[in-house]
């Protein structure tokens, strides 16, 4: 097979008009979800959710979160590891659930498993709840572990909602929903539908093959995600980028097609540039989230929002929803380079945008 030449504008456009960021727009939630394979869920909602940031992004601000909310409560839209994803999609992962952690398991995820048959009464008394009681939130659970979970971070002794996690993965139980920013678990045959387990081989290679229709363009090898990886396989075609190191894979349905693109504000754990050494190679921005950073050492704003100028990310804005006062505070708009007069206008469209979906006034800093 032949390898594609590209130019990294030719990359770019591939990418902004797979992640459904050129000038049309996708039709509805769905739509997006779909087309994007997932959206990720996060706590930090300094702007608004990560996850409905991504949806306005594409929507604009006829967006309402609550449809989120209510895809979610319906079941068409299923909460797996975080990333909310089309619940027909499960049938992927259900094969992998069954034999969790794996033949070819990492020592990482062996260590899980036998510390999970380790608490196994606790393993256990976690599906009697459910199964008698309904969904309930982590807190409910007692800490029945005889052997504790250790972590040199965060995890640490933090036995319950690590049992749920390991459990996730086996396929036990899912998220039933939200309850004052923390999930609400529930038996999986509840959450998911009830579809046969699509057979791993193949169910890997249609998860590449999805992955690199919502990327364009991906790495064939990357390095180890724990939810969700960056690189595709060989699903697509191999393709080289102009001024860029390694081997590609493209999506070939997205070569040779036209590009119309628009202005875009992107939370920061959007996929478009989740990715940071792809954001880097392709399109030469320089970003990182500075909100773990002392204020004085920060060079775009706690929760800055890359600008994407057609197939180009341009600059960052930095703006915080003060929702005590119901105001959106514009701190400062970063251009990369001089904005022109037609960019300057259409990203000043899309802050008062951003505003108007978050039904809050713009204010700005003086």
């Amino acid at each position: 097979m032949a390898v594609h030449e590209l130019s990294r504008t030719d990359a770019r456009r591939i990418a902004v008009r797979a992640q459904l960021l050129g000038k049309s727009r996708p039709a509805d939630l769905h739509d997006v979800v779909r087309g994007l394979t997932l959206l990720q869920v996060d706590a930090t909602a300094a702007v608004a959710p990560s996850a409905d940031l991504v949806v306005w992004s594409r929507l604009g601000s006829a967006y309402s979160p609550s449809e989120l909310a209510d895809a979610l409560a319906k079941r068409s839209l299923v909460d797996l590891r975080q990333m909310i994803r089309p619940a027909e999609d499960i049938a992927l992962y259900r094969a992998e659930m069954a034999v969790w952690p794996g033949e070819n398991a990492s020592d990482w995820r062996k260590y899980q498993h036998k510390w999970l048959r380790a608490n196994e009464i606790c393993r256990q008394n976690i599906l009697n709840r459910l199964d008698a009681e309904g969904p309930l939130p982590a807190r409910a659970f007692e800490d029945t572990c005889v052997e504790p979970w250790k972590s040199s971070g965060w995890t640490n002794n933090r036995n319950v909602t690590q049992m749920l996690e390991f459990m996730v993965l086996a396929g036990e139980v899912a998220v039933s929903g939200y309850e004052n920013g923390g999930r609400v678990w529930d038996l999986a045959e509840r959450i998911y539908p009830d579809q046969p387990a699509v057979p791993l081989a193949e169910a890997l290679r249609l998860r590449n093959e999805k992955r690199l229709r919502a990327l364009g363009i991906a790495r064939a090898k990357g390095p180890e995600c724990p939810v969700e990886p960056v690189d595709v396989g060989e699903a697509g075609e191999p393709a080289v980028i102009e001024g860029v190191r390694g081997q590609w894979r493209v999506d070939p349905a997205q070569l040779g097609q036209p590009f119309a693109g628009r202005t875009a504000l992107l939370p920061p754990l959007d996929r478009l540039i989740h990715d940071r050494k792809r954001m880097t190679e392709i399109f030469q921005f320089e970003y990182q989230v500075e909100m773990y950073k002392p204020a004085a050492k920060r060079r775009w704003g706690y929760y800055a929002l890359p600008i994407l100028y057609g197939d180009e990310l341009v600059g960052k804005v930095d703006a915080i929803a003060d929702r005590k006062a119901g105001v959106l505070r514009l701190n400062a708009v970063h251009e990369d380079e001089p904005f022109t007069k037609a960019m300057t206008a259409a990203v000043r469209r899309e802050i008062r945008d951003l505003a108007r979906w978050l039904e809050m006034d713009l204010v700005e800093k003086d």
